[in-house]
């Protein structure tokens, strides 16, 4: 499938997870939208706004198994999770629970609104490697205390591309009084996501990642009694409902921001049929054997031990893999330099591992050009 992407294909690009990839007929539908929105702006934006966004949201919430006027879309997840974290009334003593595998920069903006507000963002340790879905919940649960208002947890992790077992962390939490947000950056396209069945109150997602959507395409799902707790980030004029008017309070509050481009959003149902007609289980299944199969041979490579179970319980299409004690930032560049591999070299928590990330558009060879390159870097960089 590489012929349907943009790609370089003088790259051997193993790093889908950071910022996505767009294929062409959906990149081009994309364009074409932009193109709409230039000839007759006024149209657009004003008369036609609506209806388009209603028709986005709708493809989308099939996609995902929720209602419609349940989600909302953001250019990006993080601002979505600003817009939930801001939200919140935090009291001094008031603790949000996460673990330190979560992204860094909600990490940063859970501790900008717990510094203004007194309440505290605990980072729970959740040490590698893992074992079982149900030793993971237990360990995470260890955090939870009187204080815990807030759950703020991984679907599949950044740092360390793992899949947390979250359904059985919200019925808990949901059980104990506690609300949950979910970032779900790297599940859309890459797991088959049912926002319903993960139990969460608020799930933030891409669009642009794994679900192959042009960039700045992402949402956030807030099941219906906990919509009223959250304020718009900017307020404009569907906040008092007299302007752009949808039926539902919640999309008024937060859909409409001002004058933006509104194509990436609108090219998500492309992404999502791109996807069905290039059968995506199938592709997903292929890519998870091939990340399989590579992880292994770098396990080997290295010596060093799996950091999980080789289970889809723990991955699917990206994952990580210890490497020795080395020059990261030199790997990261000779990879890039020498064999141009696009591929990241992450430090997390004081270790060093290699992320790698198997789309539609990678084969066996892009696998082979990896190992071939650590075989050769490693041995040199470890004797530095």
């Amino acid at each position: 499938m590489k012929d349907l992407f943009l790609l370089d294909p003088n790259i051997v690009f193993l790093n889908h997870g950071s910022f996505g990839a767009c294929p062409r007929p959906v990149f081009e539908i994309y364009q074409d939208w932009q193109l709409r929105l230039e000839r007759q702006p006024v149209k657009f934006l004003g008369r036609e706004a609506v209806e388009n966004f209603r028709h986005a949201r709708a493809a989308l919430a099939d996609y995902i198994h929720c209602a419609p006027d349940e989600l909302v879309y953001f250019p990006n997840p993080t601002t979505a999770g600003n817009m939930a974290a801001r939200s919140l009334q935090l009291s001094p003593g008031d603790e949000v629970l996460a673990s330190d595998h979560e992204y860094g920069a909600l990490d940063r903006t859970w501790r900008f609104v717990c510094g203004k507000t007194g309440a505290r963002y605990v980072r729970h340790p959740i040490p590698l490697p893992f074992s079982t879905p149900e030793d993971f919940v237990e360990l995470f649960w260890q955090g939870v205390n009187e204080r815990t208002r807030v759950i703020f947890l991984s679907h599949l992790t950044s740092a360390t591309a793992l899949q947390f077992p979250i359904a059985q962390i919200c019925a808990r939490a949901r059980a104990s009084g506690i609300l949950t947000i979910i970032d779900g950056a790297h599940a859309p396209g890459q797991v088959r996501l049912d926002v319903a069945a993960v139990g969460a109150d608020i799930y933030l997602g891409a669009c642009h990642k794994w679900l192959c959507a042009p960039k700045g395409a992402a949402f956030l799902y807030a099941r219906p009694e906990v919509q009223p707790l959250l304020e718009p980030l900017v307020v404009s004029w569907g906040y008092e409902e007299a302007t752009y008017v949808t039926g539902a309070t919640f999309i008024n509050h937060h859909e409409w921001q001002g004058t933006r481009d509104l194509a990436g959003f609108l090219s998500v149902p492309a992404a999502i049929d791109f996807q069905r007609e290039h059968d995506w289980d199938g592709v997903r299944a292929r890519c998870r054997a091939l990340a399989v199969e590579t992880r292994d041979r770098i396990n080997a490579l290295t010596g060093l031990p799996p950091v999980c179970p080789d289970s889809p319980d723990w991955f699917t299409q990206f994952f990580i893999a210890r490497l020795p004690e080395l020059p990261e930032a030199e790997l990261k560049a000779r990879l890039w330099d020498e064999y141009k591999i696009e591929v990241p070299i992450v430090r997390w928590n004081s270790q060093l591992f290699i992320r790698v990330s198997i789309q539609a558009y990678n084969d066996r060879s892009d696998a082979d050009t990896l190992l071939s390159a650590l075989g050769e870097l490693l041995p040199r960089l470890t004797a530095v």
